[in-house]
């Protein structure tokens, strides 16, 4: 007996919400395996990585504050998504919306109590988040240029820009040589939500980003028209719906929601600018938005069970001697597993017998 994928008469909608719980499960289970080959008790590790960061309101504070720009970028990605646009670039687009929050806190250094400074960064963050993804629009709609590969290549250049500010005009004198902004001002930084935690004003941010991309995406007629353009091109285009616009909405809204996702790290936990302004965000909501099957709902969870694994990186340093890296083999491992469970939205399994000959008709054939 045989065991064969077949290609399903449509797709199983079952297996579509599903699929991110399965990978989730299946990635926790798998954590106990690594657990087991890096020589530690399953168990504990399992404990200290997934149960220990949020045994206290600080900890889950912290799973906020991490959540933010997670969810941030992954509703922009996803209105890029839906249209079959590939903005793989938001890496670089959080660096230049940090980029610009930090030009306008540093510009007004010293001023405070001005209610302006925040709106003002939160814009110019969302500008330079949108113009450095509209690089890639441009090139895709003038030239046909490949959007995965320019957003892609635009990170590293993003992440040598930021180095040049930080090691040369932006530098703070008086940081004793480190390759750093000053701190900002007072008045440059976002309101925190409970005392004695870092979660702040940028966690409702995103929540309104989520609600707004709901409504764009499910309530709107041009975010019905980005859905048709992602799923049915030929139909898109016999409809007459502008290709090149959707290209121009999806790396926009994603370059966007990068940059002000890149605001609220400079102006909430980190207080100025470093070259280690990301923690590798941009590509982990990548992961964020098809765990979450580019919905804001599934998106909020999906950000949340990353920030875990942040978070667990950190615990497992801590506490099992284990580099705080290992959170990248968690998302590895969520990506691989929801790869693998995506499979079965199109595919179903099925038991075929093996063909028996008979040996007097094989003689026959060889005769």
């Amino acid at each position: 007996m045989w065991l064969e994928l077949e290609a399903r008469p449509e797709a199983s909608s079952t297996m579509r919400y599903a699929s991110p719980l399965v990978a989730v499960a299946l990635t926790l289970l798998g954590g106990l395996v690594v657990f087991a080959l890096l020589g530690r008790d399953p168990l504990e590790g399992f404990r200290v990585f997934f149960v220990k960061p949020l045994d206290d309101l600080y900890g889950v504070a912290e799973l906020l504050l991490k959540a933010t720009p997670l969810a941030l970028i992954a509703i922009g990605l996803a209105v890029g998504f839906r249209a079959n646009v590939w903005n793989i670039g938001a890496e670089g687009q959080f660096m230049l919306g940090a980029v610009g929050a930090s030009g306008v806190a540093l510009y007004f250094h010293g001023v405070e109590n001005s209610w302006l400074m925040l709106p003002a960064m939160l814009i110019a963050g969302a500008i330079g988040g949108a113009l450095w993804a509209a690089i890639p629009a441009f090139l895709k709609t003038r030239f046909n240029a490949n959007e995965i590969l320019v957003s892609l290549m635009l990170v590293y250049i993003a992440k040598l820009f930021v180095s040049w500010l930080v090691f040369g005009p932006w530098k703070d004198p008086d940081g004793f040589n480190f390759p750093q902004t000053k701190m900002f001002s007072d008045g440059a930084l976002l309101p925190m939500l409970i005392e004695g935690a870092r979660v702040n004003l940028a966690f409702p941010i995103a929540l309104g980003a989520l609600v707004a991309g709901y409504v764009f995406l499910h309530k709107s007629f041009y975010g019905f028209q980005l859905t048709v353009a992602g799923e049915a091109p030929d139909a898109a285009r016999y409809a007459g719906f502008s290709a090149r616009r959707a290209v121009w909405v999806g790396m926009l809204a994603g370059g966007a929601a990068a940059g002000v996702a890149g605001m609220a790290e400079v102006a909430g936990p980190m207080g100025q600018l470093t070259p280690n302004v990301s923690a590798n965000y941009g590509f982990a909501a990548i992961i964020v938005a098809f765990v979450g099957r580019l919905n804001p709902v599934g998106i909020l969870f999906a950000s949340l069970v990353m920030s875990l694994f942040y978070l667990g990186g950190e615990q497992a340093q801590q506490y099992l001697n284990l580099p705080s890296s290992i959170s990248n083999v968690f998302q590895g491992m969520l990506l691989f597993f929801l790869l693998g469970a995506a499979v079965f939205i199109i595919e179903r399994v099925r038991r075929r017998a093996r063909a028996v000959h008979a040996p007097g008709a094989q003689a026959g054939a060889r005769g």
